[in-house]
């Protein structure tokens, strides 16, 4: 075999190699192209989603929706099955016609009070001693009452006393008081309640600013019952559960 003849032959070879890799390529390339764009079944918001919504009410409260997508706009953390969200909540708003990503969700312990508010619910921080707050009695998920000393009027000396707001969700209680460390019961803590509307914050807040004093009212973790709202003045003090007679030897000794 002559010199020329080898080198045609190489020359063939390499061309034939050459067309080989070349429809390789252009065959993986299009499988490729035709995986990015064949369609897959995502999970999408319905409506807006606000933060602090229980993955787990997304389906029986119609959040959900699904919707047909390529494959290559799939967004990552994309969900294949709600349940995937069913013990977390959202951390940030979701849009509606968004996919919806594990990347929107964090466990409630992640979120901490947060997770607890929604809808009309917002949550207010109160300064006060131990005695006021119940320091040590009070705990995480408890219900109380607000209780106020109120000026009566226009009179600076005549003062009310009534249930401000009732039922208020506690969302971090105040930590216990230790006498083994000298706190005492005026050392000043906080505690951070859940408030159901505009009124009820201000009737706080109005109550914590003004009153002469004011505690709160822990209240039974079962079978609560709802007394009515009443008010305690002096009037109501002398005169309840006294008799006419008593009344009539008091008034006596006050000329």
């Amino acid at each position: 075999m002559t010199y020329r003849v080898r080198n045609i032959f190489i020359a063939v070879g390499l061309a034939v190699v050459a067309a080989l890799l070349t429809t390789f390529y252009v065959a993986n390339y299009k499988r490729h192209v035709r995986q990015a764009e064949s369609t897959v079944t995502v999970y999408v918001a319905k409506k807006d989603i606000p933060v602090g919504t229980p993955g787990s009410e997304l389906a029986s409260h119609g959040w959900l929706a699904t919707a047909d997508v390529t494959q290559r706009t799939v967004v990552p953390g994309a969900i294949s099955n709600p349940d995937q969200v069913s013990r977390l909540v959202t951390s940030q708003p979701v849009y509606a016609g968004e996919q919806i990503t594990l990347r929107r969700f964090a466990s409630q312990l992640q979120l901490g009070i947060r997770s607890q508010l929604h809808g009309p619910l917002r949550a207010i921080s109160l300064g006060g001693t131990t005695d006021q707050l119940l320091a040590g009695t009070l705990k995480d998920g408890d219900h109380v009452d607000v209780i106020a000393n109120l000026k009566a009027g226009s009179c600076d000396t005549c003062l009310a006393v009534r249930d401000v707001v009732q039922n208020l969700l506690v969302l971090h209680a105040p930590g216990a008081a230790s006498s083994s460390h000298g706190v005492s019961s005026s050392t000043t803590s906080s505690v951070i309640l859940a408030v159901s509307d505009r009124r009820e914050a201000q009737k706080v807040f109005y109550a914590v600013q003004n009153a002469a004093g004011w505690t709160l009212q822990l209240r039974p973790v079962a079978n609560v019952t709802q007394p009515p709202i009443d008010v305690e003045g002096p009037l109501s003090m002398l005169k309840d559960g006294v008799t006419p007679a008593n009344l009539s030897h008091y008034a006596g000794v006050g000329k």
